[in-house]
């Protein structure tokens, strides 16, 4: 597919996502590409929601190497269990970040950032592979939606071909 994804204006954020997700699945089927399936997902969901950073951070090893992203340059590397990716990464968990500054050993890849939300993605095995990474500029701005909704997005990314 390559069209436009489209949300009308005026839609609440669950609306938005629920109008979201099937033009992702959509976007994605016919394309076995990881890395332009992976830019356009995290494209679609950047300017859906107009987060400051939107990407992806890949397991290499004992570090997250940046993937894919939208928004301001970012961090490259990210060590285990540093910051909140690396954290998601260890204890295999969804992290909602109402304050960074408030988060113990928050890595400031831009000083714009004021509350992050960040996703594991697991293989077939349940072994985390990425962790996607969305942050926002307003503090306390991520709540149940987001988490349920990205949720189903990460399932979408986990289930791409080329991992």
């Amino acid at each position: 597919m390559g069209g436009l994804i489209s949300i009308r204006e005026g839609l609440g954020k669950r609306e938005r996502y629920e109008t979201l997700l099937p033009q992702v699945r959509a976007l994605v089927a016919d394309e076995s590409d990881l890395t332009a399936n992976l830019g356009n997902i995290l494209s679609a969901l950047h300017m859906t929601f107009r987060f400051h950073w939107t990407g992806l951070y890949r397991v290499v090893g004992d570090e997250l190497v940046l993937g894919p992203f939208q928004g301001p340059v970012a961090c490259t590397r990210i060590a285990r269990g540093r910051g909140v990716c690396g954290t998601a990464w260890v204890e295999k968990r969804m992290i909602n970040v109402p304050d960074v500054e408030a988060f113990p050993g928050h890595i400031a890849c831009s000083a714009l950032s004021r509350s992050e939300l960040v996703t594991p993605i697991r293989d077939e095995r349940g072994a985390v592979r990425a962790v996607l990474d969305i942050d926002s500029e307003l503090p306390d701005f991520f709540d149940a939606v987001d988490e349920s909704m990205l949720a189903e997005v990460v399932r979408i990314i986990e289930n791409l071909r080329g991992w």
